[in-house]
């Protein structure tokens, strides 16, 4: 059946790693693509016919994670060598490599603003970052088990996350408490997410499910039972009206959220497919798997203007009213609304002019730059050149810096003291500083296994309460 012009056609794809793509992720503009592989590397993929591909060389392990900064600025990257990276998205690959998780880091994710990131890692913990000073901030631990990803609601205001302990907790970034846990008896959640306006999460399910909550009112709103394998990962268009889903049973398939219902199947993948992307407007989405290649779809359907969408999304970041599906996925005409049957679309039935799979590749070393739980890079750039190549305060520039603003914020580094007129000279200091953050961290762990006991001994003394009334209740029948 030949496809309709608003189902969703492969319109490209790239060869380049050497192994399964675990993560991907679009530019802010939607003109490049992001991706991370099992074969250790990022790779940077232009969408513009025949341009060449950057691979980026640093992480030792697998590269688990990878998201672009909200201005398109910084890319970061987790990894299973237990480091966190931001690298420039350029060709001189510069990268700041992020030490303090002690186990396989599995995901990174921006805040809306820029200014903070969120690292989920097998040590049980998430923790939260500082953009602008590069800092470690604080840990979050009440999970028992791996954490498989953290994410930020669109306001900054709560991070979800998802556990092989089988629960899905809400975190308060202003309290670093946790205020909601979802729990489930049957499987775990691998990925999960906010929608657009963020009053739900969606969770990806290794029990073969897609589970919609809305946490206004802690209720499992709707309950997906599509894949014949776990889901690895999905994501949200823009409008907030459809979801995407990407399976180990070697599947994608499109959610239309409004009706409840499958509305399509994407069969282009040889194996699991372990992660898919809209771009930032929702008119491309992309995928990647165990067959080693990045698939670039086009949507074609539901196409909404992205700026239309941050504007319309950023005026609901209340939790107060009453929830209503309709509310909470907007109601917008839909082209598919008179098809009642899922379609299915197999691009290898088809004879398809694709553009080159295999653009020219460059491969980039990283150059790295300080490398402790306080990643601040000391660094002087040289006159003229752009500040946020050095990852000075690069999340709070904004796009229309003038150049003259740069220069000024240049020259007036430039005043600083050089390291031969420093009365410490400056390995010192960085070792210094190095062992101040170490024993920062030592203290919050400290802290912590302190709120642990405290628990400990609560429940302890509830059970001795338990165990005396219950001695009464039998003195006083016998």
């Amino acid at each position: 059946m030949a496809a309709a012009p608003e189902d969703p056609v492969l319109e490209r794809y790239f060869k380049g790693h050497k192994a399964a793509i675990t993560s991907v992720d679009f530019s802010p503009s939607g003109k490049q693509l992001a991706t991370a592989s099992w074969d250790t590397f990022l790779m940077l993929w232009n969408c513009k016919p025949q341009a060449r591909a950057f691979r980026y060389v640093g992480h030792k392990d697998v590269v688990t994670s990878v998201q672009f900064s909200p201005l398109g600025n910084l890319l970061a990257s987790a990894s299973r060598d237990r480091t966190v990276r931001l690298w420039i998205p350029d060709k001189r690959g510069k990268s700041s490599e992020f030490k303090a998780h002690t186990a396989p880091v599995r995901s990174v994710d921006f805040s809306a603003d820029g200014q903070f990131l969120a690292t989920a890692s097998e040590d049980k913990s998430i923790k939260v970052w500082n953009m602008y000073r590069q800092r470690f901030l604080y840990s979050l631990y009440r999970h028992t088990h791996w954490v498989r990803c953290a994410k930020f609601s669109p306001d900054g205001r709560l991070i979800v996350s998802c556990s092989e302990d089988k629960t899905i907790k809400i975190w308060d970034t202003t309290n670093k408490q946790c205020v909601n846990n979802f729990s489930d008896s049957v499987g775990f959640a691998n990925f999960v997410d906010f929608n657009p306006n963020g009053t739900c999460i969606a969770s990806a399910g290794s029990d073969h499910t897609v589970k919609i909550w809305d946490i206004r009112v802690n209720k499992l709103l709707q309950h997906y039972q599509v894949h014949s394998g776990g889901v690895n990962c999905v994501s949200f268009h823009p409008s907030g009206n459809y979801i995407i889903t990407a399976s180990s049973d070697g599947t994608l398939k499109i959610l239309d959220l409004l009706e409840g219902r499958l509305i399509y199947t994407l069969q282009g993948h040889t194996g699991p497919v372990f992660t898919v992307s809209f771009s930032k407007g929702g008119e491309l989405f992309s995928s990647g798997g165990a067959d080693t290649q990045v698939l670039l779809w086009r949507t074609n359907f539901d196409y909404l203007n992205c700026k239309d969408m941050i504007k319309r999304n950023l005026k609901r970041l209340h939790f107060d009213s009453s929830p209503h599906l309709v509310d909470i996925y907007p109601r917008t005409p839909h082209p598919h609304e008179g098809k009642i049957e899922t379609v299915e679309i197999n691009p290898k039935l088809e004879v398809i002019d694709l553009q080159t799979a295999s653009p020219p590749v460059v491969d980039i070393l990283s150059f790295d730059s300080t490398t402790t739980t306080d990643t601040t890079v000391r660094t002087l750039p040289d006159k003229g050149e752009e500040i946020n190549r050095y990852f000075l305060n690069p999340s709070l520039l904004s796009p229309d810096c003038s150049p003259a603003a740069l220069k000024k914020k240049t020259e007036d580094m430039s005043d600083l003291p050089s390291e031969s007129q420093r009365s410490i000279p400056l390995a010192v200091t960085d070792a210094l500083e190095h062992i101040m953050e170490q024993l920062n961290v030592l203290t919050q762990t400290v802290s912590i296994l302190e709120q642990r006991l405290t628990l400990t001994e609560d429940k302890l003394k509830d059970c001795l309460e338990n165990q005396q009334r219950l001695f009464n209740v039998i003195q006083q029948k016998s």
